[in-house]
């Protein structure tokens, strides 16, 4: 499905236009990833300084151009602004021109754009919060199934089985992972990151994905760990009363999973409606929480790295590199990783 447009002339303007939707679509982004984790609106109040609470004017809030023209500087109080924001927001506008260059004027770039813009917030949440949010990743996972509609009953089935398959083999691998190690080995957001993947790349990248994913985020996470000594970013600094002396190691205490099915008291109807929602979605293993405050205890140890941006990387390259993969790689190997789609 090949869309029609403008004559050869003028398919300049159309390519500056989608790049120049990319930064503005990317400037909207780091307000998805600066409110999101916190639970802010994303529409209310406007951009603002979050230090002196100075309104952003129009001019303030020009992709790029803002950035460099305050020398990246807060003008209301002088505070540094991240160099993330440009980032962002060039980042998805050279995407927007990979996914154009992917796919040309086409159907196929539409779901292409849409995942994108997905998956840009997402790899920069997990990257500062550890976290991916269900409300990015369960719309995403809807958004790739209805975006195949257009592309006939083949594209349904095989976003829909892609969805289904990534979160299973990546819930079961969860399971796995803490029965294995005795502690949390994935992230209870990454099954549903890997379903957003499969719906919109279909069941035959998730192997691909999965190889991906792996071998290049522990490529790094090993360079790191012995460039830094630590193989993903620290997480949030929490106090602590019962860290132990400098020089020794805290104890972990020991990780448990009770599945909620099986506590005592619940009459069998209970127990049995429970059974399918707790084996998809119960935290494994059981979240330990702080006694007085009532949150969530984890911290990344050392050689922990956040999974999610590297899913994301690998689901961008089979996206985007796939006719490429087709001629360097023997077709059989191409087919299995999912690069010749």
């Amino acid at each position: 499905m090949t869309f029609t447009y403008a004559p050869g002339w003028a398919e300049p303007l159309f390519i500056l236009f989608l790049f120049i939707l990319g930064l503005c679509i990317g400037s909207f982004l780091n307000v998805v990833i600066a409110r999101v984790p916190e639970g802010l609106s994303i529409v209310r109040p406007g951009s603002r300084c979050p230090r002196c609470g100075h309104v952003l004017s129009w001019y303030e809030n020009i992709p790029v151009l803002s950035w460099l023209g305050l020398r990246g500087k807060c003008r209301g109080c002088g505070t540094r602004i991240s160099p993330r924001y440009v980032l962002v927001e060039l980042l998805t506008g050279l995407l927007f021109l990979a996914c154009l260059k992917r796919f040309d004027w086409t159907y196929a770039l539409v779901p292409a754009l849409v995942l994108v813009f997905l998956l840009v917030p997402l790899t920069f949440i997990d990257l500062e919060h550890w976290i991916l949010p269900l409300s990015l990743t369960v719309p995403g996972i809807v958004a790739g199934i209805v975006l195949a509609i257009p592309l006939g009953q083949d594209a349904v089935v095989d976003a829909v089985v892609g969805a289904t398959v990534g979160f299973l083999t990546f819930r079961f691998m969860e399971y796995v992972g803490w029965k294995v190690f005795k502690r949390e080995a994935l992230g209870g957001g990454d099954k549903f990151l890997v379903a957003l993947l499969g719906a919109f790349l279909g069941w035959q990248s998730l192997l691909g994905i999965l190889f991906f994913s792996s071998l290049q985020g522990s490529i790094v996470g090993v360079a790191m760990l012995a460039l830094t000594g630590r193989a993903g970013p620290r997480g949030e600094e929490k106090e602590d009363p019962s860290k132990a002396p400098a020089g020794e190691e805290p104890e972990e205490p020991a990780s448990t999973m009770t599945w909620e099915f099986t506590k005592p008291g619940l009459p069998w109807w209970k127990r049995v409606a429970l059974v399918i929602p707790c084996l998809l979605l119960q935290d494994i293993p059981d979240v330990t929480l702080d006694e007085e405050t009532g949150e969530d205890q984890w911290e990344p140890g050392v050689t922990n790295i956040p999974f999610g941006p590297w899913l994301a990387l690998a689901g961008l390259e089979l996206m985007l590199l796939g006719p490429l993969l087709a001629r360097v790689l023997s077709p059989e190997v191409a087919m299995m990783l999912g690069g010749a789609r």
